[in-house]
């Protein structure tokens, strides 16, 4: 019959498009984990072009991850942690608007994808502290974030900066050297010599001297 013959038509159809799905997505999973090295890779390293040409292949990489597999919330993250540099590496200001929005839009939609994603998290947190508000920032909503995150992630250093900063902006000395120490502590510990200068600056700053 008719019916039948369609029904197994669309029967073979799905058992060939199987293999297909799970190849484009163990791709999606490949080019993750190599978008994610180039952006570790650019974070390491010291020149201002090398760094430029980590994170815009890792970049390149991670779209092209979410294009294979947009519900994969680590290729999300990818081009988050790619993107986000790019827009850094002059400095901490970010002067791209369309690039703010899709890296904005990139956080979201890989938080929406996996709520415990303690890094997208964290950098959502830190982008609306340092954003104007009418780019999008919510100091309160941000500082909430950046302290569920410290709460979840022990060894969590540039969200303890982030904090510190918070807390000496507004007079809570306390809190804020409590929360550079211990960043001091997370990024000496950890090798990173660029995190330890800023958690060293903010208590600087707080007058407090660390070795």
């Amino acid at each position: 019959m008719p019916v039948n013959r369609t029904a197994a038509a669309l029967g073979a159809a799905l058992v060939l498009a199987l293999p297909l799905a799970a190849a484009a997505n163990q791709k999606a999973v490949d080019l993750t984990a190599e978008a994610m090295r180039e952006c570790h890779a650019g974070e390491d390293a010291t020149a201002r072009d090398s760094r430029k040409e980590h994170f815009e292949r890792g970049e390149a990489l991670a779209t092209q991850a979410v294009t294979l597999d947009e519900g994969n919330a680590a290729a999300h993250f990818a081009v988050v942690c790619n993107l986000g540099e790019i827009l850094r590496l002059d400095g901490e200001k970010i002067t791209s608007v369309l690039g703010l929005h899709r890296l904005m839009n990139e956080v979201n939609r890989t938080l929406e994808l996996d709520p415990n994603h303690v890094n997208a998290m964290a950098t959502k947190g830190n982008l609306l502290l340092r954003l104007p508000r009418m780019f999008g920032g919510d100091a309160k909503e941000g500082e909430r974030l950046l302290r569920e995150v410290v709460r979840r992630d022990e060894n969590a250093c540039t969200s303890r900066i982030a904090l510190a900063r918070t807390c000496e902006a507004r007079g809570d000395r306390d809190e804020a050297v409590e929360f550079a120490s211990r960043a001091l502590q997370i990024a000496t510990q950890q090798g990173r010599p660029d995190k330890a200068a800023e958690a060293r600056s903010t208590l600087t700053e707080l007058g407090v001297s660390k070795p």
